[in-house]
């Protein structure tokens, strides 16, 4: 797929990570002689660790507490899908590498992860699932621009985008009600690049990412807000901005 570069402010790659932590909807652990092995739950923790939930039954589960505090090594793959029914729906891989090990008290530990992320299954942790933590040693990145090692240090350090749990709602809305704003806004991609059907396909706290569906090749363009927003009312109104209106925006108009 042939991409088109955009201009910055973006999203670091450390923070693209921090994003996918909470936003990717597929998820596998990959272990030398397993298969992979679907997880229902991963969770970043305070102190770095990655804790994922597997079947109780699984064969990572046991190897993890043959190996006691020596652990495994084990890769995490998160894979990002757009929310919108695109023709290439991959928006990025993450790969977190490092070693799994069990935990002393699962049971503790999936309620601690309960209070922040609620997910169901953390209920199942000591009955038909397993707890096990990934100590990173490496990260690596991946989109459509190409793939990127990231420090694990400047992982822990970033944030994740403050859109990450809205995203999908937006990028719906602005699919299915509000073609023309999508439309307009296309107007700042180059005529070049304009050719094929245009999509949204991401929304962070820097800007607009577009999906441009041509009958050859499909590429993506980012379009940058005039400063990085931080609440969705400044979001609503860095859309409209890109829109070109700054009246609708409830801005005073130009004089």
């Amino acid at each position: 797929m042939q991409t088109t570069t955009s201009v910055i402010p973006a999203p670091t790659t450390a923070e693209r990570v921090r994003t996918a932590l909470i936003r990717a909807d597929t998820t596998q652990l990959a272990i030398d002689g397993c298969d992979p092995l679907p997880t229902s739950v991963h969770h970043l923790l305070d102190d770095g660790q990655v804790a994922v939930v597997v079947a109780e039954d699984s064969l990572p589960v046991a190897l993890a507490w043959q190996s006691g505090s020596a652990g495994i090594p084990a890769m995490l793959e998160l894979t990002d899908h757009s929310p919108i029914a695109l023709r290439n729906p991959v928006r990025s891989l993450i790969w977190l590498s490092g070693t799994l090990r069990p935990v002393e008290h699962p049971r503790r530990v999936a309620a601690e992860i309960a209070e922040i992320l609620p997910h169901p299954e953390l209920l199942d942790v000591g009955h038909r699932s397993e707890l096990l933590c990934l100590t990173l040693d490496s990260v690596v990145a991946a989109d459509t621009t190409g793939a990127e090692a990231v420090d694990v240090a400047d992982v822990l350090d970033a944030a994740p985008d403050p859109f990450a749990a809205l995203e999908t709602g937006w990028l719906q809305h602005l699919e299915e009600d509000h073609a023309d704003i999508v439309r307009q806004i296309a107007r700042r991609i180059p005529p070049a690049h304009r050719g094929g059907r245009i999509r949204p396909l991401g929304l962070d706290r820097y800007g607009l990412r577009l999906r441009v569906e041509s009958e050859g090749d499909d590429h993506d363009v980012r379009i940058p807000f005039h400063e990085p927003v931080d609440d969705p009312a400044a979001l609503s109104r860095a859309l409209r901005l890109l829109v070109g209106c700054p009246f609708r925006n409830g801005l005073p108009p130009r004089t």
